[in-house]
C-alpha cells in the first residue's frame, strides 16, 4: 500500500509514540519471523495482515477480545502487539477506534499500513 506524505507522517508519528512505551517497544522480529518474511515477501505479508485484521478484529462483538492475537509466530502478530493493533481494547486506547462498531475500510487500511510500516522498519533493525 502506497502512502501519501500526510499519511506517512501520521504513521511515523504513531510509531514514534508507540516506541516510547516500554511494553510496545519490547517487540522485535525474531529469526523465525524474519525468515518467513523473507520467504513470503512484503506483498504476501500485507495480504496476511488484511486477512488477520478482517477475520480477527473487524467485528464489534468479539468474544475473545484481548486474546485473539498470538505474541509470535508471524511477523504480523508481532507487529500487531508492537503497534497496539492486537485487540479492540488496544485500538481504542492507543488509536481512539471505538469498540462499539465494526471497523470501516478506512480504519482497516490504517491498521494494515501501521503494521506494514512497523514491519518494514523492524525487518532490518531500524
Amino acid at each position: 500500500m502506497k502512502l501519501n506524505e500526510i499519511q506517512q507522517k501520521f504513521i511515523d508519528d504513531k510509531l514514534y509514540k508507540l516506541g516510547k512505551s516500554k511494553f510496545r517497544s519490547s517487540f522485535i522480529l525474531r529469526k523465525k519471523e524474519k525468515s518467513y518474511l523473507e520467504e513470503k515477501g512484503l506483498e504476501k505479508i500485507e495480504e496476511h495482515a488484511f486477512s488477520f485484521i478482517k477475520d480477527r478484529l473487524s467485528g464489534k462483538d468479539l468474544i475473545n477480545d484481548g486474546k485473539q492475537t498470538p505474541m509470535r509466530g508471524h511477523p504480523v502478530f508481532v507487529a500487531q502487539h508492537a503497534t497496539a493493533t492486537c485487540c479492540r481494547g488496544c485500538l481504542s486506547k492507543w488509536h481512539h477506534i471505538g469498540k462499539d462498531k465494526d471497523l470501516s475500510d478506512k480504519e482497516i487500511k490504517f491498521i494494515v499500513a501501521l503494521i506494514m510500516e512497523w514491519i518494514k522498519k523492524n525487518k532490518d533493525g531500524w
